[in-house]
């Protein structure tokens, strides 16, 4: 199709063409970005935590005042507990997954960095914790027994250096790429070195933070915590006892310490604390549809406004082009190319539209950097949606009689 006559048409009418442009470009720069972050809420939504969640229940509880002996009560707490009617194990230990708070520390590869490679959370944990959790070892071996230390001891020493730990798949990968990251070291507890000795498939980091890699950047600690760490024993029973389990876990913690809180409010099962942990994203997504598809209506009622106002302006040129011989074929393709063409404009000012506001999501909220593919996908969305909106006023433009041109003279 010749595109001068569309060309020399957009020219006379500058301004609305304009206007569509604009609104193509901030459709595609908004609907780019959101559905990167509705995909990005989903992955987080569904993403795999590496622990038996369905099996897993947490009882988190605090002290009122000070324990002589807390290391003490806590082994008495356990015990108790694991010889609870249906529980398979149960554990101890400073954080559990689906909080909104994280241990941190930073690691480094040699100890003379003076910024760390990055930041990993850290879980302290007595000798039940991996077959509580349900995690799954993939390489070297779990701690043996004297490998062990105690919270308070590591706490009061100077150093605080802990000689092993276990690291996750995806933090193995990330600080020794092609490398068997058992029997490497770090550097974050201390000045010594941390040597690893085993690595497990998946664990999430408790808040989540960072992107699909980092999330997993967890580092297990041979450091026996007490209930005052943190509060969080869990209890691994089968999914149908779980609510059964988890009464009778408050009523011995009860019975076997009368100084101490139980936080009703944080007593849940594993999968009640991901249901509530993720509402924010998952909020977040549904809100981001809403917008995403509230911009594709009001850019389809824009296209269709503006090409139904262009064909009732043009009724007589129709008349005429039909008159000399174009057919409604011809007409229809003249109004989705031209429509075609102002898309296309609006596509690319909207894809530089979608990086710059890409690089600000950055800057401002921790958001990873927006992958290209979803540049052509919201460019082929807004090109559907422009060929589609322009169909019906097309259509009718195809429909003026080459009669229009004599009774309009």
């Amino acid at each position: 199709m010749e595109l001068r006559p569309i060309l020399s048409t957009l020219m006379r009418h500058k301004t609305a063409a304009a206007l569509i442009v604009v609104e193509i470009a901030l459709t595609c720069a908004i609907l780019c970005n959101a559905l990167y972050m509705i995909s990005d809420r989903v992955s987080q939504i569904h993403e795999v935590s590496g622990v038996a969640e369905n099996e897993l229940v947490r009882v988190q509880l605090t002290s009122i005042g000070k324990d002589a002996d807390a290391s003490a009560l806590t082994r008495s707490d356990l015990a108790a507990l694991r010889a609870l009617p249906g529980v398979k194990d149960a554990t101890v230990v400073n954080q559990v997954p689906f909080v909104n708070s994280s241990w941190n520390s930073g690691v480094r590869l040699i100890n003379e960095q003076e910024r760390p490679t990055l930041n990993a959370t850290n879980y302290y944990t007595e000798d039940h914790f991996i077959s509580t959790l349900g995690l799954r070892l993939v390489s070297g071996r779990e701690f043996q027994p004297d490998e062990y230390l105690e919270y308070d001891d590591v706490e009061k020493s100077q150093d605080g250096n802990i000689a092993v730990a276990i690291i996750t798949r995806k933090l193995a990968e990330k600080l020794y790429p092609g490398k068997d990251a058992v029997g490497q070291v770090f550097y974050s507890q201390g000045d010594q070195p941390t040597r690893v000795v085993g690595v497990v498939e998946h664990l999430v980091r408790p808040n989540m933070r960072g992107g699909p890699a980092e999330r997993e950047y967890s580092i297990i600690y041979p450091v026996r915590p007490h209930y005052n760490v943190g509060g969080n024993y869990l209890i691994r029973t089968d999914p149908g006892r779980r609510a059964e389990v988890l009464k009778a876990a408050v009523a011995t913690l009860r019975a076997n310490g009368s100084t101490r809180i139980i936080l009703q409010d944080n007593t849940k099962t594993m999968q009640e604390l991901r249901e509530e942990f993720y509402q924010g994203p998952r909020a977040m997504a549904w809100l981001l549809g809403a917008v995403c598809v509230g911009l594709l209506f009001i850019t389809a009622l824009g296209i269709v406004g503006l090409a139904s106002f262009w064909v009732q302006q043009r009724t007589k040129q129709i008349g005429v082009r039909r008159a000399l011989g174009a057919t409604r074929g011809q007409i229809l393709r003249y109004f989705q190319t031209e429509n075609f063409l102002l898309a296309t404009l609006g596509i690319v000012l909207g894809m530089l539209l979608a990086y710059s506001i890409n690089q600000m999501l950055m800057s401002k909220y921790e958001l990873s950097r927006l992958p290209l593919l979803y540049l052509p996908i919201g460019a082929l969305a807004l090109w559907l949606l422009g060929q589609v909106a322009v169909f019906w006023p097309a259509r009718r433009a195809a429909s003026v009689p080459p009669a229009v041109a004599t009774r309009s003279v």
